[in-house]
């Protein structure tokens, strides 16, 4: 099974669908809002974000560690996670 990780907005409608198609094909995933998130944390989070995707765009999908998916590339996600 991989490893899923969401960077996301909590006002992104594009993040919420893409959490939505995560839970629909039953991948489990890991997430965190960066919005909602503040000083060294939401630093940090940025900062990782940056160094997947460096325009900063949302949704940020992480797949085992080293396959990033900015969007949501419903085939991609599927394909990377073995779906």
């Amino acid at each position: 099974m991989a490893n899923v990780y969401l960077y996301a907005l909590s006002t992104c409608v594009h993040c919420r669908n893409t959490r939505q198609f995560l839970d629909e094909k039953n991948i489990e995933y890991d997430y965190v809002y960066v919005d909602k998130l503040s000083g060294q944390e939401r630093e940090k989070a940025i900062e990782e974000v940056r160094k997947y995707n460096p325009k900063l765009s949302f949704p940020t999908i992480v797949i085992d560690g080293d396959k990033t998916i900015v969007g949501l590339k419903q085939d991609e996600i599927l394909e990377a996670c073995g779906k």
